[in-house]
């Protein structure tokens, strides 16, 4: 099994690329109001999902007033994906049969409760 990616396992940068996952595109006022963090905690967070190529940022002006928008990239996709898929995957260990049963119902590297101290 493989590792879980930490940048994007953090609760915030998951919830970030979880939501663009599904949209074209969004500004940083949509981000912030409905991930409900804090404009530094966002701009913190978003830094570092385009350092890692997962979101792509583009700042513009509309007249004065700063505009930012984002949009999850081609390797944030794939990154996402892969993430599930590791999920997916830890999910599963639930469903595998135990291994190398012992004769009292133990399983091997496992100890019940009673010889447990």
């Amino acid at each position: 099994m493989t590792d879980l990616d930490r940048t994007i396992h953090e609760p915030a940068r998951l919830r970030i690329l979880t939501l663009l996952s599904g949209v074209d595109v969004v500004d940083f006022s949509f981000l912030l109001s409905t991930l409900g963090l804090t404009k530094g905690n966002l701009s913190s967070h978003m830094d570092k999902l385009e350092k890692a190529g997962f979101v792509e940022v583009e700042k513009s002006f509309n007249g004065r007033i700063p505009h930012t928008e984002f949009r999850i990239t081609a390797a944030g996709r794939d990154a996402l994906h892969e993430y599930w898929q590791g999920i997916d995957a830890i999910r599963a260990m639930r469903d595998l049969p135990e291994k190398d049963a012992a004769p009292d119902g133990e399983t091997e590297g496992k100890r019940s409760s009673k010889n447990a101290g």
